[in-house]
């Protein structure tokens, strides 16, 4: 009697790999080459499948789901330009080391290279932006391929990657066989960090007199929240964040530091200007935090823990290198160091630069302005909403004015910096944590870069609130024309062509609300939290010409700080 097991479709042990995975939710849009994938989802019920309206949105969702629970997000598309228009999403997750897999549809393997009908390379094409790529040719190994996938894009640093399925491997038969286990060779995580180097930074830590623990959005991604809150108290240790960092310390707490770098607090970056000890915890160093590195914590010893050897020295020399997983590292950290370091005068200092440049804005004059927005709506929810945000000044304004209160609830592109991600991953971030209240904020140029997704979340009555701060330009892009272009407003002007996003909204079926009164703020703030069958929308109409401050020039040092506009008087 034979004990083989019953043969199976490529598209069925697709299916199957997945339910081994735990895959719970996938994003994706049909077409020719994955039509046997979508012929046998018609009748499975164990995966909830979302209908985007563009392929970049799917691996929006993606992220925003992986984002917002530390699982790996999936999607489905088909080849070519299916293909094709996931590219700009794998880019946004590579950059800012999210966990998604995207499987794509390929023409069938003897056509590969043949220019078919909707054919793209699309392992070639995204090579550069993947942390890895599979081109399966063969059924046999689609499922150990899979296998490789998740744990590929989910283990050590992590990343996207990507699963190339031709339509011949879809169609063809063998049996399933799942791999228990995946042995990559020259890939082999590392995440409990060197002893020695450990004590080491301990006794450092405690000699320290101006300490400063810097922290990345590696801390989130470990869940390492907990172990950075006992570091960090334990030894009543200042903590600045980068914008990823955010949300992995309280941003209400009297030791939250808040965000350094291009627009970070004037007492972070003069922390980081001073310090003789910095800690850098699962950040990498990149240009909007260091501003020019040759003039970058000058003074301090530094202390970089990352998982990934890469990121090492990769953009600054640092003194003390620990190559593992941020979370075990703190841990073991936190219980080798047995004296807590003096520093009283250090957060004196730290609270006199608090005093001299606070984060302000103008609220006298009547006008709309986002600072207030985002003060009431931080109020509202007590710092515990997810908040997914676009790209540009109301990015800036929330990281200086939100004060987020958990790890992963503050969700954005970072690294890439992609405008048109807050609609699309709200939406995904929704379907990862029902249980919690999901705010996108877009600017209005971002958000018509991907609003046909309101046709998801309207379809699927998700509850995201929708705000857009519409100031009729690309406002950061106008700042810096302003600025350093000679005040030239070059195409950044979209006022005149800007759609009512408010009949917008209601085309859509959507309530939509807007506003240019600072004193409906709070009414309606109430009203989009109130609203749980649904999407919503308000529209607040802010003041056109206002800039984000502290600022600091690209390429100079982060100690020429611009703390207010040039040109007061400067009106458009």
């Amino acid at each position: 009697m034979s004990t083989k097991n019953p043969k199976m479709s490529g598209a069925d042990i697709f299916f199957e790999c997945l339910k081994k995975e735990g895959v719970e939710v996938i994003f994706g849009y049909p077409g020719g080459a994955v039509l046997k994938i979508y012929e046998k989802l018609y009748d499975i019920d164990w995966l909830e499948h979302i209908l985007v309206r563009h392929e970049q949105g799917a691996t929006h969702m993606a992220e925003g789901y992986a984002k917002a629970t530390g699982k790996v997000g999936c999607v489905l598309v088909t080849s070519g330009p299916g293909a094709t228009n996931t590219v700009t999403g794998i880019a946004d997750a590579y950059m800012d080391s999210v966990p998604i897999v995207v499987f794509t549809g390929q023409v069938p393997s003897h056509l590969i290279g043949n220019d078919a009908f909707q054919e793209a390379d699309i392992v070639g094409i995204t090579r550069p932006i993947t942390k890895h790529n599979f081109l399966v040719r063969d059924v046999n190994e689609l499922a150990p391929t899979i296998k490789k996938a998740f744990f590929i894009a989910a283990s050590g640093r992590p990343g996207p990657v990507v699963v190339d399925l031709p339509k011949d491997v879809i169609l063809a038969e063998t049996e399933f066989k799942y791999p228990e286990e995946v042995d990559i060779r020259g890939y082999k995580p590392k995440y409990k960090g060197h002893f020695n180097q450990i004590k080491k930074a301990a006794e450092i830590i405690s000699k320290a007199k101006k300490p400063l623990l810097y922290v990345g959005g590696g801390v989130v991604m470990s869940d390492g929240s907990k172990e950075l809150a006992l570091l960090a108290k334990e030894n009543n240790l200042p903590v600045t964040m980068t914008l990823q960092g955010l949300g992995a310390f309280p941003g209400t707490d009297t030791q939250s530091m808040g965000m350094l770098g291009m627009h970070g607090t004037y007492w972070a970056n003069q922390a980081i200007n001073n310090c003789d000890l910095l800690v850098s915890l699962g950040a990498r160093f990149d240009d909007r935090v260091t501003g020019k590195t040759d003039t970058f914590a000058t003074k301090a010893y530094k202390i970089h823990v990352d998982i990934d050897p890469t990121a090492i020295d990769k953009n600054v020399v640092v003194d003390l290198p620990i190559v593992g997983d941020v979370k075990h590292v703190m841990a073991e950290l936190a219980a080798e160091i047995s004296k807590k370091p003096e520093i009283d005068q250090w957060w004196n200092q730290i609270n006199k630069w608090r005093e001299e440049c606070p984060l302000d804005y103008e609220n006298n004059d009547g006008k709309l302005r986002t600072e207030y927005i985002l003060e009431k709506l931080s109020e509202k929810t007590e710092g515990n909403a997810i908040v997914v945000t676009d790209v540009g000044q109301h990015q800036m304004w929330t990281a200086q004015y939100y004060m987020y209160n958990h790890p992963r609830s503050n969700l954005t592109s970072g690294g890439l910096g992609t405008m048109g991600f807050s609609v699309p991953a709200a939406i995904g971030a929704w379907y990862g944590v029902k249980d919690r209240q999901v705010i996108s904020l877009s600017g209005d140029g971002g958000f018509q870069m991907n609003m046909q997704e309101l046709i998801t979340a309207k379809a699927n009555n998700v509850p995201v609130k929708f705000i857009i701060i519409n100031n009729s330009f690309l406002g950061m892009v106008r700042q810096w024309q302003e600025l350093f272009h000679k005040e030239k407003f070059s195409f950044t002007d979209l006022g005149a062509s800007n759609p009512d996003f408010v009949k917008l909204g209601e085309a859509f079926g959507i309530p939509s609300f807007g506003t240019d009164n600072p004193n409906d703020v709070d009414e309606l703030l109430d009203k989009v939290l109130a609203i749980n069958d649904g999407p919503s929308i308000i529209e607040f109409k802010v003041v056109k010409e206002d800039m984000v401050f502290p600022m600091v020039p690209s390429g100079a040092s982060i100690s020429d700080m611009m703390v207010k506009r040039l040109n007061p008087n400067r009106m458009l």
